[in-house]
């Protein structure tokens, strides 16, 4: 969430940083909104402040008044105290009614994109900065993924699709030890070799965690609610219309619970109301879970195979930062997410995003794309990004500086190190032989017990 008084401060750049991002509706008209609701909102609270000195006053003069025996004039004082009261009262529903809309309307605003992010509306403007490793090349004509796994044997998305539908997937054998290996590797890399503390976080969450890395309000379409017993909650009473009451109250109440889409979520609201010391900065967690997601907005794209899925498994990393090790913890951090791909000896290339590709909480971000023969093409298999001090506001994270004693916000960093489907897929489609068996690389043979070549059952 962006600091409406660097707003106030600063309305060309904010209008500027939104015109890059193409965001809509009009950036000036957003400005206008902001900028009305703030004025009334610090209105209501200089007039509550001359109300609350008024009454103060007031009650020292009748002290004096009684003092001084004039009961009318205490009267007087008393009914004019009252009244105050009242004023105050409903001043002070206008004010937290006023902070809200303020609250809602920044909370749908997403954050400025750095200096050296390239402006562009889509994928297309995406800078390339560097290519790492050689392509494979094969005397037969690679194949995808699924045409891999479903003619081992090992990858069954028929079954799936009885058990829960579209974009799941049933690993099977070595396939589903395959899964479970690059997970271990990476996890094993990043705290042994990069300095994470692994975390076992939880899968659900509640509506205030989701909204302080910003996936609520904005994009609850995209996210897996947990829907609460409601039955239990309503004594067994069959009735649609009071289960919605109920779940009106859920909503209202912030007792929801989603799905986690990242562990991003939960890792970064490790942060969350908290004053961390500064030298305990930077702060690196990472953690291997299943993840959630909806894929709302993904409606025909990625229907074939494990590319798109509703549940899959990703090795997470988030770091919390001073302001001054943001940048530079972000190089780190992508440096993290690619060694995984080295030490797999998977062909990738690193892309800066665009204003108008990278996320919603997103300064800058890298992309890091596996090479797949399959597919022909490079698909994304990281995201790194620095958000600043944006998830920071929405969760009142803090540090304290050594050089003083006020707080300041922490700066957010999060990152795939990396999504384990995808790099089962890119191990499944660069490790191909002709036989349609499967090499496992070398790094993950201890991880596989020994095992060197993935074939079909004889």
């Amino acid at each position: 969430m962006l600091d409406v008084k660097w707003i106030r401060e600063n309305p060309d750049a904010f209008v500027a940083g939104l015109e890059k991002r193409f965001f809509t509706p009009a950036p000036a008209e957003i400005l206008n909104q902001i900028l009305t609701l703030d004025s009334q909102r610090r209105e209501t609270i200089q007039q509550l402040q001359d109300l609350q000195a008024r009454r103060n006053a007031v009650s020292k003069d009748i002290g004096k008044a009684k003092k001084d025996k004039n009961e009318a004039e205490a009267q007087r004082l008393m009914d004019e105290v009252a009244g105050l009261k009242e004023t105050i009262r409903q001043g002070e529903e206008d004010e937290r009614a006023q902070d809200q809309a303020l609250r809602d309307l920044l909370a749908g605003i997403p954050n400025m994109p750095a200096e050296d992010v390239p402006v562009g509306p889509d994928e297309d403007a995406n800078v390339e900065l560097r290519k790492v490793g050689e392509l494979p090349s094969f005397d037969f004509a690679p194949k995808q993924h699924f045409e891999i796994g479903e003619a081992l044997g090992f990858m069954d998305f028929e079954t799936a699709a009885k058990l829960s539908g579209s974009r799941f997937v049933v690993l099977k054998g070595p396939l589903a030890r395959l899964e479970r290996a690059l997970s271990q590797f990476m996890l094993d890399l990043h705290t042994d070799q990069h300095g994470y503390t692994e975390v076992n976080p939880p899968l659900l969450v509640r509506d205030d965690t989701m909204f302080g890395t910003a996936q609520l309000p904005k994009f609850a379409d995209d996210q897996f609610e947990a829907v609460a017993n409601l039955d239990g909650m309503l004594g067994g009473a069959d009735s649609i219309g009071s289960a919605e009451v109920v779940r009106q109250a859920l909503v209202q109440s912030g007792s929801r619970r989603w799905l986690i889409p990242t562990a991003e979520v939960p890792l970064t609201n490790l942060a969350r109301e908290e004053i961390t010391d500064e030298a305990k900065l930077p702060m690196r967690v990472t953690a291997g879970t299943p993840c959630f997601r909806a894929e709302a907005g993904a409606a025909g794209r990625d229907t074939r195979g494990m590319i798109r899925q509703h549940q899959f498994t990703k090795v997470e990393l988030v770091s919390v930062t001073t302001p001054e090790q943001s940048a530079e913890e972000h190089e780190r951090m992508t440096k993290c997410a690619e060694t995984v791909l080295q030490k797999l000896g998977l062909p990738y290339r690193v892309m800066v995003l665009s204003t108008g590709d990278m996320g919603f909480s997103a300064q800058k971000t890298y992309d890091i794309e596996v090479w797949l023969p399959g597919q022909d093409m490079y698909r994304e298999i990281s995201s790194c990004s620095v958000c600043g001090d944006f998830q920071a506001r929405r969760m009142n994270a803090r540090y304290r500086p050594t050089d003083s004693k006020s707080p300041r916000l922490v700066h957010t960093l999060n990152g795939s190190g990396v999504a384990v489907g995808r790099a089962l897929i890119a191990v499944l489609e660069n490790y191909q032989e002709a036989d349609g068996s499967v090499r496992v690389p070398d790094v993950l043979r201890p991880y596989m017990g020994g095992l060197t070549k993935i074939e079909a059952p004889a």
